[in-house]
């Protein structure tokens, strides 16, 4: 595997939470910085060495709702 996708969501009670599609790994912030920081170590805690991703890609989701 050379990279791994997590989902960047605004949680409810403030900060950030990051989840990994297909992986079992997840992590919570306040800021973008910490949970960078957050999810560069929780990838190398999951993966073995050998197999630790070279990429990790960060999808922000941003829910908006409009009344019509």
């Amino acid at each position: 595997m050379n990279e791994v996708f997590f989902l960047i969501e605004e949680a409810l009670e403030g900060g950030y939470t990051a989840r990994a599609i297909g992986e079992g790994i997840f992590t919570e912030a306040d800021t973008i910085a910490e949970l960078k920081g957050n999810i560069r170590e929780a990838v190398q805690c999951h993966f073995d060495v050998p197999n630790v991703p070279k990429v990790i890609r960060l999808h922000f989701v941003k829910e908006e709702i409009i009344t019509v």
